[in-house]
């Protein structure tokens, strides 16, 4: 079946285009927040362990939606306290940038405990292997463990992003131009939304598709040298 787009078709490109942008920035965010949550967590000092532990409590215990909203909504008023004092009585957080801070905190939290399994799967001995070598710990986690993480962790992560890739639909509540907003927006005008949410349906699965092949190349070129378990 060939659906008519009635002209919205350029439309739900931009809208596709935007999702992209909004996952991919979003993903660089959290993979921020997850190393770092996942380093604390691992810590031995008990306070970066009760930091990290109240992050990903709090965030994965409250709906990605209400995020978003909080995000938003949340600063209107503080933005225009500060755009009075500085005489910017327009300043605000944009929909794009609350939603990659919504969208990179809950993948944070989320990417948080796949980062602490696997720096606790990399073998002590390797870091022990680079003290003996003289190397500093700084030097050893960029050039010993964080290879290692980055290999463990990256099916995780991948699931990850495309829960994600998904979930840039919830910002079209605040109105950002993404596919599900375009496709609203195209549905209230020709009153056919069958065809425009199957079309949103389909653009969502095309780039899933794409997103896994890309991750199953990722994952090849990561464990380039490694041996797999075949069960």
């Amino acid at each position: 079946m060939i659906f008519d787009l009635h002209g919205f078709g350029s439309q739900l490109a931009a809208g596709t285009l935007m999702t992209l942008k909004l996952s991919l920035a979003a993903v660089c965010v959290g993979l921020l927040l997850g190393l770092l949550g996942a380093i604390a967590k691992t810590s031995k000092n008990a306070f970066l362990r009760l930091l990290g532990d109240t992050y990903t409590t709090l965030v994965r215990g409250i709906p990605e939606t209400l995020w978003v909203l909080m995000i938003y909504f949340g600063t209107v008023s503080g933005l225009n306290a500060l755009g009075a004092l500085f005489n910017q009585p327009d300043l605000a957080l944009s929909p794009f940038a609350a939603g990659t801070c919504a969208l990179g905190l809950c993948f944070g939290a989320y990417a948080t405990e796949v980062f602490r399994g696997a720096l606790l799967a990399v073998p002590k001995g390797h870091r022990e292997a680079g003290q003996a070598l003289g190397l500093s710990t700084p030097r050893i986690f960029w050039r010993i463990v964080l290879p290692q993480v980055w290999r463990v962790a990256l099916p995780g992560l991948g699931n990850l992003y495309l829960i994600l890739l998904k979930d840039t639909a919830l910002v079209s509540l605040i109105t950002l131009d993404e596919i599900m907003r375009k496709a609203q927006v195209a549905s209230n005008a020709t009153k056919e939304p069958f065809t425009f949410y199957m079309t949103a349906a389909f653009i969502y699965l095309s780039l899933t598709v794409f997103v896994m092949a890309a991750l199953h190349v990722l994952e090849r070129r990561a464990g380039q040298g490694f041996v797999r378990n075949e069960l």
